[in-house]
């Protein structure tokens, strides 16, 4: 019992620096310019009125912006944008593949060829790696990029190997980005699968 009345009275020793500094302390959170001066609530409101609306606006729009993690593409953040994807627009769709790891990740790329365009595809000797051929994909006549023999991370890769016109509902997303991992590799996506984003930054 002495020796639990001695724990106790330790604690409380110890405690009360930090009890008597408390009102210092309170009087600064309520606004006073130092510790031993009074407090000055005014200036806690004028500071509230500052901190309370940024915290809002913070909490109500940062949910809605994706940070783009991938240099193929020129967005740094980009937000859901409903209405009809157009060729060109934003697209967020889940990503299932190994060169993305053993879970699906969120990628953001552009819509590049969309039902009804002609995508065609010619393959040439890689020059990257012997006994391998690289894929060219062009939409309407237009060159929208070279497929890799294999990744940075030395992963084979394999391409695309279709031409004909977008079926409907479908859509051949990527960038310009000369390693970018989009269509030339996992192929035409379901429209239905892909979200139209906006760039904000």
């Amino acid at each position: 019992m002495l020796r639990l009345f001695w724990l106790l009275a330790r604690w409380i020793a110890a405690l009360w620096p930090r009890l008597r500094r408390l009102p210092r302390k309170a009087a600064v959170a309520l606004g006073a310019p130092g510790p031993d001066q009074p407090a000055r609530p005014d200036r806690l409101w004028r500071a509230m009125l500052v901190v309370l609306p940024l915290a809002l606006f913070a909490a109500l729009v940062m949910p809605q912006v994706t940070l783009v993690m991938t240099p193929s593409i020129e967005a740094y953040a980009v937000r859901k944008s409903p209405g009809p994807i157009l060729r060109g627009d934003y697209v967020m769709f889940t990503l299932h593949h190994p060169i993305a790891g053993p879970k699906p990740v969120s990628v953001t790329k552009h819509a590049l060829c969309l039902p009804g365009d002609r995508l065609t595809m010619f393959e040439t000797p890689s020059p990257l790696m012997p006994n391998s051929r690289d894929g060219h994909y062009y939409c309407n006549g237009q060159l929208l990029g070279v497929s890799l023999p294999q990744a940075h991370n030395g992963l084979k890769l394999t391409h695309l190997q279709w031409s004909g016109i977008i079926p409907a509902g479908m859509a051949y997303v990527g960038s310009t980005h000369p390693r970018g991992f989009d269509s030339r590799y996992f192929g035409l996506l379901p429209i239905t699968s892909l979200v139209r984003m906006e760039r904000i930054l």
